[in-house]
């Protein structure tokens, strides 16, 4: 029995498909991924079960397994996702891809190198707001469906720790917590930790 959707004629190369959130994309070498809509995370883990966030991609990102060497290489919906087939014939602009891949890597692994889990968990939420959140009354809305322990993978942190430091963020005005993980983000109270 096949986990994913066959893909085997040009008809279902150009159709939209659509995933639900915590599934998983599938992954071929002779196709890559456009996100229509919906959030993804790349990730790849470890021989001990860790887990390494590789990106966090939107609408309009490019993902697929032909543009990574690890292995095993992962792409999960963290919402609810309409994804559109790229064969290779249809890739307009590799280069720009690449560079946005090797870029996303790069911010991510800056975020991860701050000594101090609350750093990191501020600056990948200020992260986040810039490249995904929509503007609303009170700040920057991060509508991603991130749960604890998917902030704790992306940053190396444990589900206790980021709890604990969103509470604090929380209580200290920068964020306010809605239902379903979304966060809004007051970019105006995190200047301190710019410093």
């Amino acid at each position: 029995m096949a986990l994913y959707p066959a893909v085997t004629n040009q008809a279902s190369k150009n159709t939209k498909q659509i995933f639900t959130r915590r599934s998983f994309l599938p992954e071929h070498q002779s196709f890559l991924w456009k996100i229509e809509t919906g959030f993804v995370r790349t990730f790849t883990y470890l021989e001990d079960g860790t887990t390494v966030a590789l990106g966090l991609w939107g609408p309009g990102d490019i993902v697929g397994k032909s543009l990574s060497r690890l292995e095993p290489y992962q792409i999960e919906c963290l919402t609810k996702v309409e994804a559109k087939i790229l064969p290779p014939e249809e890739w307009e602009q590799p280069t720009e891809t690449l560079l946005t891949h090797i870029q996303r890597a790069e911010e991510l692994m800056v975020i991860r190198s701050y000594k101090k889990v609350d750093t990191m968990l501020i600056k990948l939420l200020a992260w986040l707001s810039q490249k995904f959140g929509l503007e609303v009354e009170k700040g920057r809305l991060i509508d991603m469906r991130l749960t604890h322990e998917d902030l704790a993978e992306i940053l190396g942190s444990t589900r206790v720790t980021i709890t604990r430091v969103l509470g604090q963020f929380e209580q200290e005005g920068l964020i306010n917590r809605l239902s379903l993980h979304r966060i809004v983000l007051r970019e105006e109270e995190i200047w301190y930790y710019e410093i």
